[in-house]
């Protein structure tokens, strides 16, 4: 691990058999879900793995320690190595059944392996201790054809450190190379501000606010020595279509927003909103140009939304990771609800005039 502010849970080796039958029924059992800990050096992503590996929680969850060196680089970590590759360097079982392994090559194997075993896990927890940028690991998991039916992509974690994350947003501010505190934030689903009995109420409001401007998605936690409630970092399902409710508390928790209130960082969250119906088809070329092509020189890391779409009385969600996006229908619209378009955007260099004259060049009255 590369934090120094927790050691590996204590733990004994095991060497368990997979059982080839115990799948047989594999497409009636619901994907295993993954959360990502990522987290600037020293913030306490082992501080928190070993919390919640060591906790009474009386849950099944299995932790992949990521020791990708830069050396290998993120592309060829994700590629299948077959069964000659090195997947696991050690397995380990903990005394409350919880397990731990680290991967050195194929995560997409290791994933795989992990949820065929005997007794079906509750949860996997990916610590990334080699990589800066959770955007790949995101795309991999979130949409990826090989792993959709066994795993399924549940949150990003990003724990940050209350006494040193001014400075290391500030470290790079005038310089072409990009922090990665940035990335950290921007995609995050939960930002866990750790240490905050290390700063003052007033320094910690500061840090908020700096953390909102950057990414007001976010749910923002507090604590010391990561010690959270657990159900804070499991089972968030921030990246299921489906699950509009928590989408639309965040969006409302948005229509506020105005570019005054952000800093000029480069990175910064924008919400747009609309009342007229909108063409699917539209909004997908309108998504696949400034995702896929850049245009307009805005480059978007994380989207959501909700959509009024033309002829349809499902409310739509849009989510999208980079250039990997999904819009699908969430449910009904209710009785008297007002049906609308609201987006938010965090990326760099975003234009919130030319993001507005694109969303309503979207709707089906347009040429």
């Amino acid at each position: 691990m590369e934090d120094d502010d927790g050691e590996p849970p204590l733990a004994v080796a095991i060497n368990e058999t997979l059982d080839p039958q115990n799948h047989q029924n594999e497409d009636e059992l619901p994907p295993v879900g993954v959360t990502v800990i990522t987290g600037y050096l020293g913030a306490g992503k082992s501080t928190l793995v070993n919390y919640i590996l060591n906790g009474q929680h009386g849950k099944k969850i299995a932790v992949i320690l990521n020791e990708f060196g830069e050396e290998i680089g993120v592309e060829r970590a994700m590629i299948n190595e077959g069964e000659g590759g090195a997947l696991v360097e050690e397995w380990v079982e903990l005394a409350n059944g919880c397990i731990c392994c680290t991967v050195k090559h194929s995560l997409v194997q290791a994933l795989e392996q992990l949820v065929q075993r005997k007794e079906r896990l509750d949860h996997i927890l990916l610590e990334t201790t080699g990589l800066a940028n959770p955007a790949p690991l995101a795309s991999i998991l979130w949409l990826d054809d090989q792993l959709e039916a066994a795993v399924k992509l549940d949150s990003i974690i990003t724990v940050v450190d209350a006494k040193n994350l001014r400075f290391q947003l500030k470290k790079h501010e005038d310089s072409s190379t990009f922090p990665e505190a940035f990335l950290q934030i921007a995609f995050a689903d939960v930002v866990i501000l750790n240490k905050v009995d290390l700063v003052s109420p007033d320094s910690l409001e500061e840090l908020e606010k700096e953390i909102i401007s950057i990414n007001s998605l976010a749910n923002i936690v507090h604590s010391v020595r990561c010690q959270v409630d657990i159900s804070i970092v499991l089972n968030c399902r921030a990246y299921e279509g489906s699950h509009a409710a928590h989408m639309e508390q965040l969006l409302e928790e948005n229509k506020s927003l105005t570019t005054e209130d952000l800093h000029d960082s480069g990175v910064r969250t924008i919400c747009i909103s609309d009342s007229q119906p909108l063409d699917l088809d539209k909004v997908r070329l309108w998504l696949e140009e400034i995702l896929w092509d850049k245009k307009y020189d805005m480059d978007v890391y994380r989207c959501k939304g909700v959509l009024s779409v033309v002829n349809s009385d499902e409310l739509h969600t849009v989510q999208a990771v980079r250039e990997i996006y999904e819009i699908v229908p969430a449910r009904k619209w209710r009785s008297g609800e007002k049906q609308t378009n609201k987006i938010v955007f965090i990326g760099r260099s975003l234009n919130e005039d030319i993001l507005m004259d694109c969303l309503r060049a979207c709707t089906s009255t347009t040429c």
